[in-house]
C-alpha cells in the first residue's frame, strides 16, 4: 500500500459520539454481535454491487466471485473483516462513517435515560451497524475503494471511537472494504478461529453469500505452512427460499435482526411460497418495538426487494400499503425482471396482486397473534395500534379485517388500557342493542367522567372511549362492524332504539312537551351560540351537556385542523338540559331575565368544560359565576 496523501482529521456528528458512548458501555453483556452487524453491512455492499452490476457489469472489475472474509492476528490482537462488495468513496466514508443520517435519530437521542439497561433497548430499536465495533475495539481501521474508481482513489478511515477521526488517499488495488479492529486487552477471546466461527454460524448462519475463515491445518514440526487457504463455515444459501420444515425458529430470529437491524427478536413471522399465475417467495415480520420514525409517514419504509434471488432494493414501498409500514421483511419474485425500478414498480398489475397478497398475509398474522398470544397482541397494539389505525382510510377492501384487529378502552373495562375488541364487544352486547356505542375525547379521564355516559351506565350499556388524536378521524370511515353500526353518542338526537322502553320514550315525549317554554326562553338567552336548545334524554345526574350535529366536526378533528394551520367550518353545538335536575328546575322557576341569562351562559360553559373544550370568553365565564356567587352570599 502506497504512502497516505490528503490526510484530514474531522470530528464525529455529536449524535455519533453520544451513540459510541452508549455503545461502549451498555451493550458490555452482547458484545459478540459486532460481528453480526459489520458481516449484515458486508453483506448489503455485496448485494449493492450485484444489483448496479446488472446495468454496469464493469464494475466487477473481472471478478464476480463475490463473498466474505474474516481473518484474526492473535499476536496482533486484531480482527479483519473484507468484503468485495460495492465499497465507498473518500465521501462515502465520511459521510457513512462520521454521522448518522437516520430519520428519528433526534428523538432517539432524547429518548435516552442513563439507564444502561434501559438505554440498550433503545439502540435496539435504532440500530448500530459499525459503530459496534467499537465495543470490543480500541481503535478502528478501514480501507475501501468504490467500485469503478481507480485504485489510486481507495480511502483510509482510522479512529479510537473518541472525538474524532482521520480520513486520508491511498493505493487500494482491490475494490470493497476492509475493516481492521484493533482488540481492547480484555476482548482478545476474538482472535481467535473456533470463537470467530461460532459467533458466524450463530448470527450470521442464513446470509446469502459465503462468509470464509483462514481453514485451520495442522502442521507437522520441521514442514513449511501451506499458503493460506479459506473454507466456507456458514450455510451462504437465501433463507427465504429454504422449506419451512428446515428452519429453525433461531434462524428466523437472527434474519430478521440482520434484515431489520435489530436487537430484539421480532414478534411474530409468516413465511409463505406462492407458486400458480404468480410465483414468488415472501418471509414477514412483525418488529417487538416500533421505530423512532414510525409516524413520520414520509420515512424510508417496505420490504427488501429480490428478483430470482438477485437484490434489487432495500425499502420497496410498493408491495405494502402505508398503514403497514412497521412490517419488515424480505420479497422474492420469479415474474418481475431484473431491471426493475422504483418507477416500474408502481404501474405493473403484477405488484398490484403481490400486495393485495401480503396485505392480507400480514393481516392473517396479526389475527392469529390476537387469537394465540393475547398478551404479545397487547404488546403489538401499545407500538404499533395507532398506525393501524389508518387502516380503515386507506385500505377499503380490508376495512372489515382491520376492524377486528382494533382496540379501545370501555366502561365495561376499568383498567383504562386499550383491550377491547370490537367482537368482545358486541359478546356482551344487552338484549336488542344493534348499535355500538362510542364517545370520543381528549383523555380517558375526560371521556370516563363524561355526563354523556350517564344514561348508557344507569341502562347497563357498555360504550367504547376513544381517546387517540387520530379516532373521530378513524370512526368517520369505520360506518359498522358484524352488520351493526357505529353511534356517537356525544352526536345528534340520541336514539337507544329497543333499549329503550316504550314507557320510556312517551315520557320523553311529555316532559319534552311540558318543557317548551322553558326550552324557548334558553333560546333566547343563549342566542347564536347554539344552534339548538332541547331537552336531554341521555343526562341522570348533571344539568346540562353540549351535543354535536350529525354532520359536524367533534372536538378532536376541529383541533387536529386549528393544529395543521387550516380553517375551521363554521359549526355551534346544540343545548340539552336535565329538565329533572335542582338546577334547571330552579332555572325554570328564574323570574329575572338578567338572571336567567347568566344563570344559562354559566351552564353552557361548563358543558363545554366538561366536554374538554376551552372556553371562548373565560372572562365572562369568571365575571358571571362571581355576581352568582356573591348574590348567593347576602
Amino acid at each position: 500500500m502506497s504512502v497516505e496523501s490528503q490526510k484530514e482529521t474531522l470530528g464525529f456528528q455529536t449524535e455519533v459520539k453520544q451513540l459510541l458512548h452508549l455503545m461502549i458501555h451498555s451493550l458490555y453483556s452482547n458484545k459478540e454481535i459486532f460481528l453480526r452487524e459489520l458481516i449484515s453491512n458486508a453483506s448489503d455492499a455485496v448485494d449493492k454491487l450485484r444489483f448496479e452490476a446488472l446495468s454496469k457489469p464493469e464494475l466487477l472489475e473481472g471478478g464476480a466471485d463475490l463473498k466474505i472474509r474474516v481473518s484474526f492476528d492473535k499476536d496482533a490482537g486484531t480482527v479483519t473483516l473484507e468484503d468485495n462488495g460495492i465499497g465507498m468513496s473518500r465521501e462515502d466514508v465520511i459521510a457513512h462513517l462520521g454521522t448518522i443520517a437516520k430519520s428519528g435519530t433526534a428523538d432517539f437521542m432524547k429518548n435516552l435515560t442513563g439507564d444502561q439497561k434501559k438505554d440498550s433497548h433503545l439502540i435496539g430499536q435504532f440500530g448500530v451497524g459499525f459503530y459496534s465495533a467499537f465495543i470490543v475495539a480500541d481503535k478502528v481501521d478501514v480501507f475501501s475503494r468504490r467500485a469503478g474508481l481507480p485504485a489510486a482513489e481507495g480511502v483510509h478511515w482510522s479512529s479510537k471511537g473518541e472525538g474524532d477521526f482521520e480520513v486520508a488517499t491511498v493505493e487500494k488495488a482491490e475494490r470493497g472494504t476492509r475493516i481492521v479492529l484493533h482488540l481492547k486487552k480484555d476482548e482478545t477471546e476474538f482472535a481467535d478461529g473456533w470463537r470467530l466461527r461460532n459467533v458466524i454460524k450463530k448470527y450470521s448462519d442464513h446470509i446469502a453469500l459465503p462468509i470464509e475463515l483462514p481453514k485451520q491445518v495442522e502442521v507437522a514440526e520441521g514442514e513449511e505452512a501451506p499458503a493460506e487457504e479459506w473454507e466456507t463455515v456458514n450455510r451462504a444459501s437465501a433463507l427465504w427460499t429454504r422449506p419451512r420444515t428446515e428452519i429453525k425458529d433461531e434462524e428466523y430470529q437472527e434474519f430478521y435482526k440482520h434484515i431489520g437491524h435489530d436487537f430484539e427478536n421480532p414478534l411474530a413471522w409468516s413465511h409463505n411460497k406462492v407458486e400458480g399465475k404468480l410465483e414468488y417467495n415472501s418471509l414477514l415480520y412483525v418488529p417487538a418495538r416500533a421505530p423512532f420514525d414510525l409516524y413520520q409517514r414520509e420515512a424510508p419504509r417496505g420490504l427488501k426487494l429480490y428478483v430470482q434471488r438477485v437484490f434489487i432494493m432495500d425499502q420497496a414501498e410498493s408491495f405494502l400499503p402505508l398503514y403497514l409500514r412497521f412490517i419488515k421483511g424480505v420479497v422474492d419474485s420469479n415474474d418481475l425482471s431484473l431491471n426493475v425500478s422504483r418507477e416500474i414498480l408502481q404501474k405493473d398489475p403484477i405488484i398490484d396482486s403481490m400486495k393485495s397478497a401480503l396485505t392480507k398475509r400480514v393481516l392473517d398474522m396479526l389475527e392469529k397473534l390476537a387469537k394465540n398470544e393475547p398478551e404479545q397482541y397487547k404488546s403489538f397494539w401499545k407500538n404499533f395500534g395507532q398506525v393501524l389505525k389508518e387502516g380503515p382510510a386507506e385500505d377499503f377492501a380490508n376495512k372489515e379485517k382491520i376492524a377486528g384487529l382494533l382496540r379501545f378502552a370501555s366502561t365495561g373495562d376499568d383498567s383504562g388500557e386499550q383491550s377491547v375488541s370490537l367482537a368482545d364487544y358486541l359478546a356482551r352486547a344487552k338484549e336488542g342493542q344493534d348499535k355500538i356505542y362510542f364517545l370520543t375525547g381528549e383523555s380517558y379521564a375526560q371521556v370516563k367522567n363524561s355526563p354523556h355516559l350517564e344514561v348508557f351506565r344507569k341502562k347497563g350499556i357498555e360504550v367504547l372511549l376513544l381517546t387517540d388524536r387520530i379516532d373521530e378521524w378513524l370512526m368517520s370511515y369505520l360506518s359498522d362492524f358484524d352488520g351493526k353500526g357505529f353511534v356517537d353518542v356525544a352526536r345528534g338526537d340520541l336514539d337507544l332504539g329497543k333499549l329503550d322502553s316504550d314507557e320510556d320514550k312517551k315520557a320523553q315525549e311529555e316532559v319534552a312537551k311540558d318543557k317548551e317554554g322553558l326550552v324557548e326562553r334558553l333560546k333566547a338567552a343563549l342566542g347564536d351560540s347554539v344552534s339548538e336548545v332541547r331537552v336531554s334524554h341521555r343526562l341522570t345526574d348533571s344539568p346540562a351537556i353540549l351535543a354535536i350535529g350529525e354532520q359536524d366536526l367533534g372536538l378532536q378533528m376541529r383541533q387536529i385542523l386549528e393544529a395543521s394551520g387550516q380553517k375551521v367550518p363554521d359549526s355551534k353545538p346544540i343545548f340539552e338540559f336535565n329538565p329533572s335536575h335542582p338546577l334547571i328546575e330552579k332555572l325554570d322557576h328564574e323570574q329575572s331575565e338578567d338572571r336567567f341569562a347568566d344563570f344559562s351562559h354559566i351552564l353552557f360553559d361548563q358543558a363545554a368544560l366538561a366536554a374538554g373544550d376551552s372556553l371562548k370568553d373565560p372572562a365572562a365565564y369568571v365575571r358571571r359565576l362571581n355576581k352568582l356567587l356573591v348574590e348567593l352570599s347576602v
